[in-house]
């Protein structure tokens, strides 16, 4: 095997990104406190073509040098938007019908595996503070959460593991 070149990856430039199709997902952080790992959801976020961020509460807002540096210019791509309460931003959500989801550890969470979206349906998932979590007014409000099932001794994963992780198995139920 030979390790492809960045010319052979074919990837699009940032206008053509902007005008192709996008997965019917969109991501909301709440109160991310590092800005490697806000950085980190935008570029993951340009890899699966994700619809927009949003970036709540304490969460930094490009430009920013340090978002830059994990983003490596994801910042462009993906369209994103600062809204200062949460909350707020999901009540609007549902209200125009979109699907919400808390990515928490909660009773009655659905287990990652077990959440089947629906083709027709727009998700927006909800991303919590490293170490806080999602606010619980945030899960109430939420039409679901789902949990990453975890076989270790620590009781979490990084914010941007987490989102990666989420992001890939719904976009694989949308796109194959």
């Amino acid at each position: 095997m030979r390790k492809l070149k960045n010319t052979e990856l074919n990837r699009l430039d940032v206008e053509t990104f902007k005008l192709t199709e996008k997965t019917p997902l969109i991501v909301i952080l709440d109160n991310i406190r590092s800005l490697n790992n806000i950085g980190s959801v935008f570029r993951t976020s340009d890899a699966f073509a994700i619809e927009k961020i949003y970036l709540c509460g304490i969460t930094a807002v490009p430009p920013n040098k340090e978002i830059h540096k994990t983003a490596l210019g994801a910042t462009e791509s993906v369209d994103w938007e600062y809204v200062e309460d949460t909350l707020t931003l999901v009540e609007k959500l549902k209200s125009e019908g979109i699907v919400t989801a808390a990515i928490e550890q909660a009773e009655k969470s659905v287990k990652l595996q077990n959440f089947n979206v629906k083709s027709v349906e727009k998700y927006a998932i909800v991303m919590g503070n490293e170490v806080k979590g999602v606010q619980q007014e945030v899960v109430d409000a939420c039409d679901y959460c789902i949990e990453i099932p975890q076989f270790g001794t620590k009781h979490s994963l990084n914010i941007s593991v987490t989102t990666g992780i989420v992001l890939w198995d719904l976009f694989k139920q949308f796109r194959y």
